[in-house]
């Protein structure tokens, strides 16, 4: 899709789409209920549309009606009789949930997916799989394991991405004893661990956490049992609404509601960080912002950055692991903005500048995020994005909230 978007100013009040990462989890713990539950305040993503389409694979009975699913979950551990194929598609969360899920069960279990998706870390699992003598095979389409994997004291670093402790954190709770996860501080993106254990709490499964002194870890004990249904609802999404906020960057007037205070999403983290960027005044003086926390707000922030003067920022390893490689996917696009961007291992600066309108068409590198941070870009500016399609991975209505905001663009297919 094409996308272009002319020089206009959002103005009003919008309200924040769903979170797709409490989305995935309460789905996920509705699958694993044996009985019925129902999920309110759902957003039919790309992503969201594949973790449901895998619970289906396992057996889980989902009626979809509006923005509620109703679910009757299973017992994942019991045979289908036959290999199932969960269709993962380009969800990096979902597959990664799932996998330990998979791992619960006698019977084979493929995983499938995009080659960018197959080129993602499963060393984790490699290495519990490989531990426990599981199968584990990897091809450029798909990930087959087979179990089962039983209940154990497993130790991670804290750098490894978090949807690894979240997929453990799933499957874990259905094996007869207790478990536990031992994860060396510092922890990276620990928000969305937290994010987990709640949506596991609101299944019954009583998960404790804490920090230990002695070890330097932060231990979760995790006990055996069963999960119970339950009637939940997706809270507000603080990772997009970013990109609404961002445009006041531009010259907007939006205000985002329907956003819980108390959430334990990290993303929520981007109001204070817009600030910092916003008050900083030369390159050599700014301190640098952490997004180990919150990888997500990346190219968000390197927007933000580049309208307001430049940003220094660390904790960006991870971002070359995503949808596209983040960082030098916002290092290519900015240039042609006039922006020079500098990335290294673990740290990227956006230089001071003035933007200027793009002479050629943007690139969406297939990736949702960097998509709706140049749209923030562009509505100072005026440009084309080619492959803008892929806010359907997280957020398919995006475009249309724009124009009811006022932003002038058009869009179809990619010339």
């Amino acid at each position: 899709m094409r996308v272009e978007i002319r020089p206009s100013r959002a103005r009003g009040l919008v309200t924040a789409p769903p979170s797709k990462s409490m989305a995935h989890r309460l789905l996920i713990c509705a699958g694993l209920a044996e009985g019925e539950s129902v999920v309110r305040n759902l957003a039919y993503s790309e992503d969201v549309k594949a973790t449901i389409a895998c619970l289906r694979s396992l057996g889980v009975q989902i009626t979809l009606d509006g923005d509620t699913a109703y679910v009757k979950g299973v017992d994942v551990t019991k045979p289908l009789g036959m290999t199932a194929v969960l269709p993962c598609n380009e969800s990096g969360s979902t597959l990664r949930f799932f996998i330990p899920i998979c791992l619960l069960s006698k019977e084979e279990r493929v995983l499938t997916g995009s080659r960018r998706l197959m080129d993602r870390p499963l060393i984790v699992y490699e290495q519990i799989a490989q531990h426990q003598k599981l199968k584990f095979e990897i091809t450029a389409k798909h990930v087959t394991v087979q179990g089962p994997m039983y209940n154990a004291d497993f130790l991670a670093a804290g750098d490894t991405s978090s949807q690894f402790f979240s997929g453990l954190l799933f499957a874990l709770p259905l094996l007869n004893k207790k478990s536990y996860l031992r994860i060396r501080e510092p922890v990276e993106s620990r928000p969305y661990i937290d994010m987990t254990v709640l949506a596991l709490k609101q299944f019954g499964i009583a998960v404790r956490a804490w920090n230990d002194s002695e070890e330097n870890r932060l231990v979760i004990e995790i006990p055996g049992g069963k999960y119970t249904p339950a009637d939940v609802t997706v809270e507000g999404d603080y990772s997009n609404a970013a990109f609404f906020e961002a445009l006041n960057y531009a010259g907007s007037n939006v205000r985002v509601r329907g956003l819980r205070e108390d959430s334990a999403q990290g993303d929520k983290a981007y109001k204070i960080l817009f600030k910092k960027i916003n008050e900083a005044m030369k390159i050599v003086n700014f301190d640098a912002v952490d997004i180990s926390d919150c990888p997500d707000l990346g190219p968000v922030l390197f927007a933000v950055a580049a309208l307001t003067g430049g940003g220094r920022f660390t904790g960006t390893r991870r971002l070359k692991f995503k949808e596209s490689d983040r960082a030098n996917a916002m290092k290519h696009e900015l240039a042609k903005f006039g922006i020079r961007v500098d990335v290294d291992e673990n740290d990227v600066i956006v230089h001071p500048g003035e933007l200027h309108a793009p002479t050629e068409a943007l690139c969406g590198h297939n990736d949702h995020r960097i998509v709706m941070a140049l749209s923030v870009l562009l509505t100072a500016t005026g440009g084309v994005i080619e492959g803008a399609e892929a806010v359907n991975k997280s957020f398919p209505d995006f475009f249309e909230r724009l124009q009811d905001l006022g932003v002038d663009l058009t869009y179809g297919m990619d010339q």
